[in-house]
């Protein structure tokens, strides 16, 4: 890696191959190297880096971990691929943790640099952008759901997310579909129900008479 420059570098990666040359060159001269060792952490869920990290050689893997430690892998990175965009377009912290599998050698390019190649914020394109991004997090905060909660952490989960704040109570307006949120937690619409009526039943929540639920008390998800 050493002999080659960060033109030849970047040349490589598929991001970039659709640069015009002077493009190339000015991405060229923002990148550093940098070397990761095996198990060393690039980037860390629920921080910021400020930086996009594209792997020139080695693995990485893309976890989410739950209060208690446990690991879902939502990905394993190659050569080419790259992270940390997710938090550079939107500025929220990261949505998962990346570490390196083995030794691994990347490309890291600033936000300063990275903002450069975006569209103006007040575009179709950037709005476009966010969108995908926010559905990306969300799509990884399902699969984790999925992964490491049981019925009754993605009723609680789910509940939670659909809630509204206001006076101080969370509140979901409108009727809650047992059978939409079987689809959405991956269970059946009776067990669905009867985590429910368990939550009810504790005082946890409260259904209203026009089917809101109102959220009386912390819900534990995890």
């Amino acid at each position: 890696m050493a002999m080659l420059s960060n033109l030849d570098l970047i040349r490589r990666v598929p991001l970039f191959s659709l640069l015009t040359a002077d493009q190339a060159q000015s991405i060229a001269d923002s990148v550093v190297k940098r070397r990761f060792k095996r198990g060393e952490l690039i980037v860390e869920q629920g921080t910021k880096s400020n930086a996009l990290f594209i792997l020139l050689n080695g693995r990485a893997r893309v976890l989410t971990a739950d209060s208690r430690g446990r690991e879902v892998i939502l990905a394993v990175l190659q050569p080419g691929d790259y992270v940390g965009e997710m938090s550079l377009i939107d500025n929220e912290p990261h949505s998962a943790t990346v570490r390196a599998e083995v030794q691994t050698d990347m490309l890291v390019l600033g936000r300063s640099d990275f903002a450069r190649g975006l569209p103006e914020p007040s575009s179709l394109a950037y709005g476009i952008l966010r969108g995908l991004v926010a559905r990306l997090r969300n799509a990884d905060r399902q699969i984790e759901s999925l992964a490491l909660l049981d019925v009754y952490g993605r009723v609680a989960r789910t509940l939670l997310d659909m809630a509204e704040e206001e006076k101080g109570v969370k509140i979901i307006r409108g009727k809650v579909s047992r059978q939409d949120m079987a689809k959405v937690v991956g269970a059946s619409r009776e067990m669905v129900s009867r985590v429910m009526k368990d939550l009810e039943d504790k005082g946890v929540i409260e259904t209203l008479e026009n089917g809101s639920v109102v959220i009386k008390e912390r819900l534990q998800h995890d």
